[in-house]
């Protein structure tokens, strides 16, 4: 069986050609518009913090869901494929994703279902990259951006945005984009034990917890 290598990989893809790929490969891939994105294989304290704060979002969201206050069905998943058009060639990797329940259990994540999209950040993230994704998240209409720092091993600071979709820019001057985040909340570890966010949900979030 011939092996398949980065280098055998083309500059653009395909939905249909990236499923053909072998997973130890696919799983590395983004596809923006069809172009081939290699996204960094998360290491293990990477992974771990993503359990952490999904575990915690499921059981708020659960909760939610048993009191029926809001009333509403949310599903929690870490690093799975949120869909940005009917194509599939156009898809971004978060590392926690909380989103609308689906029909069916294998149906995909289409943006429009998603509420919170977060991603874990190390000193290795480059801003361009950062920036990139919040941004396209937020022209996709996702609500809230959830971006956590990791220092020094450990979570550092999280920080909560909402998206805004008004202006108040002078006659004539025009956004560069429609939509944007703006930070609503910033949690730093050491000065926090205990937090709570009203939004999409209510959630409690406990330091100990994600810290242990």
């Amino acid at each position: 069986m011939t092996s398949t290598s980065r280098s055998d990989i083309p500059d653009r893809m395909t939905w249909e050609e990236l499923e053909g790929l072998p997973q130890e490969i696919a799983r590395q891939i983004e596809l923006h518009d069809g172009r081939v994105v290699w996204a960094r294989m998360p290491k293990p304290r990477h992974q771990r913090f993503s359990r952490r704060v999904g575990n915690m979002l499921e059981r708020n969201a659960q909760a939610a869901m048993r009191t029926g206050e809001p009333s509403g069905c949310w599903q929690v998943d870490m690093e799975c494929n949120v869909f940005f058009n009917h194509s599939k060639n156009d898809f971004r990797t978060p590392d926690f994703v909380v989103y609308h329940c689906l029909d069916e259990i294998d149906d995909d994540i289409a943006v429009h279902d998603v509420v919170i999209a977060g991603e874990i950040l190390s000193p290795s993230n480059g801003e361009e990259d950062i920036e990139s994704k919040k941004a396209k998240y937020a022209e996709a209409g996702i609500p809230w951006y959830w971006q956590i720092t990791l220092i020094a091993g450990d979570i550092a600071v999280l920080r909560v945005y909402a998206l805004e979709e008004s202006t108040n820019l002078p006659d004539g001057i025009l956004p560069l984009r429609q939509r944007n985040y703006i930070q609503t909340h910033e949690f730093v570890a050491l000065d926090e034990q205990k937090l709570h966010l009203d939004l999409p949900f209510p959630i409690d979030i406990d330091w100990a917890e994600l810290r242990f």
